[in-house]
């Protein structure tokens, strides 16, 4: 059994957005039992608790789980007196500002989003140590999500347009729609790293379970660590690795 057990969520541990399912919520609270476990991903906070926290059976072993939002720009764990924040790596009202300028410009000249356009929800979203463009909107139907870029070219297109525009700042894909946005060098893999160095466990003890580990990918950034790997397909991929670390 690893020392630390860390899962992207969206894609991975559930579908976008949605909470962990039954069987999802019981797994990961037997790993709880027996190991640390981390989820990391681009949301915020609340979004971790409704689709994490909120599903695990209140007899959890949450000492063991530890929380990092918008890409591990933040850290929580949880102690006697409940959650508590570690680090958040925020950014200025005016990066924020200036990041937001960047994703209009790219939006307009990609015309892959248009603003004038109904949407679901915000599209963009500033997340404290995040800015994240959401094609769609914040609350798009997974349906939608799904089907709006199924080969990642449209977000390719839009986070090298951003880039191009932010050469200080870290640009990567997100959940299905989205583009996220952070200070430089803030991302899974810094957040990984800055875990790993609280618990005093070497990443080469580490695992990471994601879905989007190849070239591009929003988990690709793991690679930057020496912590082992395993990529899924889906969440039902997910289930089978934790059955199987269970049984060792």
């Amino acid at each position: 059994m690893n020392k630390l057990i860390v899962f992207d969520l969206d894609g991975t541990l559930t579908e976008s957005k949605q909470p962990l399912d039954s069987e999802m919520a019981s797994l990961v609270a037997k790993l709880l039992a027996v190991t640390k476990v981390a989820v990391v991903s681009g949301g915020a906070l609340p979004q971790f608790l409704k689709q994490v926290f909120a599903r695990l059976p209140n007899d959890a072993n949450f000492a063991n789980l530890y929380l990092l939002p918008i890409s591990g720009a933040a850290l929580y764990e949880f102690c006697e007196v409940g959650l508590g924040k570690i680090y958040e790596e925020r950014l200025s009202e005016k990066e924020a500002h200036t990041i937001e300028t960047a994703m209009r410009e790219a939006a307009k000249e990609t015309g892959l989003i248009n603003f004038s356009e109904p949407a679901w929800g915000e599209r963009i979203e500033y997340r404290g140590g995040q800015v994240t463009m959401s094609a769609l909107g914040q609350e798009a139907p997974l349906a939608e999500k799904k089907a709006w870029d199924p080969d990642h070219a449209k977000r390719r297109k839009l986070q090298a347009a951003i880039a191009a525009r932010l050469p200080e700042f870290s640009v990567g894909m997100g959940g299905a729609t989205t583009i996220d946005v952070t200070k430089r060098g803030i991302d899974k893999a810094y957040g990984i790293r800055q875990l790993c160095k609280r618990l005093g466990i070497p990443e080469s003890e580490a695992l990471y379970v994601g879905d989007e580990l190849m070239a591009g990918g929003n988990d690709e950034a793991v690679y930057k660590t020496a912590a082992q790997t395993k990529s899924v397909k889906n969440p039902a991929e997910t289930a089978k690795i934790i059955k199987s670390l269970l049984l060792n």
